[in-house]
């Protein structure tokens, strides 16, 4: 029985992955910030419930030591994250550092806890949740696409390293997701002078050319399971049409158009 190892795992594309792999034979470990609140999950066999915070690196520690003494892991994937919107300019400190800990430095340590482990085997795969985000940028949300940009950067040069010691890494690239994400995984700052933008701009969203978390994570098993040496697979018909667009008009063009769709009264 193989073994996925997944942050982030309590709701949205997480919980969706668990289920998908348990259902497919894998043993999951998932992992959460607050285990004891989960109902579901928990009553699965071939999932385990772990306590982690990504933003914690003791605790990272702790778990992956005790993931990697529990099981025989040979994926690790790193899912936990959330988005801060809103202007930059009333950003504070504290709401930068925590989205870099959460979606950029929270990745980077789980993957560090467990690189020493796959290189004693001499296998083993990273995949990562990026977003189209991390290739398109819309407006405010300047801190979000830095962490997936970085994500994307940091990915594609350590294919390099890893593949020395036989390990993989992998990023999945979703566009809109069909879960509560904008309402619970995100933050927003506020500030006078932009409201009206920002509004206009969120008025614009359509949750119903979304794909589901289901779809999402199905793109995360044909990654975990394909054995290719494939760095990204974009999830989601949104998501691939706004990259092919961008590769087919070019950066100043798609960055022009976007706003004026955006912006248009």
């Amino acid at each position: 029985m193989k073994t996925i190892f997944i942050t982030g795992a309590s709701t949205g594309l997480g919980k969706a992955t668990a289920k998908l792999f348990a259902s497919r034979g894998w043993q999951v470990i998932a992992t959460m910030r607050n285990p004891a609140n989960e109902k579901e999950l928990n009553g699965i066999n071939n999932i385990t419930l772990l306590p982690l915070d990504v933003t914690n690196p003791a605790q990272i520690k702790e778990t992956t030591q005790k993931a990697m003494a529990m099981a025989n892991i040979d994926v690790v994937f790193n899912n936990a994250g959330y988005g801060l919107m809103g202007p930059f300019e009333p950003m504070t400190d504290e709401q930068m550092v925590r989205q870099i800990e959460t979606n950029l430095l929270g990745v980077m340590r789980v993957t560090h806890a467990f690189i020493p482990y796959f290189r004693e085997k001499h296998s083993g795969t990273f995949i990562t949740t990026t977003s189209i985000g991390g290739f398109v940028a819309y407006p405010f949300s300047a801190l979000y696409h830095a962490t997936k940009w970085g994500l994307e950067g940091w990915s594609e040069s350590m294919t390099f390293e890893l593949k020395k010691i036989g390990v993989t890494i992998k990023t999945v690239a979703p566009g809109g997701i069909q879960t509560d994400y904008l309402s619970r995984s995100a933050e927003y700052t506020k500030h006078p002078v932009y409201d009206k933008w920002v509004n206009q701009l969120f008025s614009k969203v359509d949750p119903a050319q979304f794909s589901s978390a289901e779809q999402v994570a199905e793109v995360v098993y044909e990654a975990a399971t394909d054995g290719k040496d494939t760095l990204r697979y974009f999830a989601g018909e949104d998501a691939k049409a706004l990259y092919a667009q961008r590769l087919q008009v070019g950066d100043e063009a798609f960055r022009k158009g976007m706003e004026q769709a955006l912006f248009a009264e």
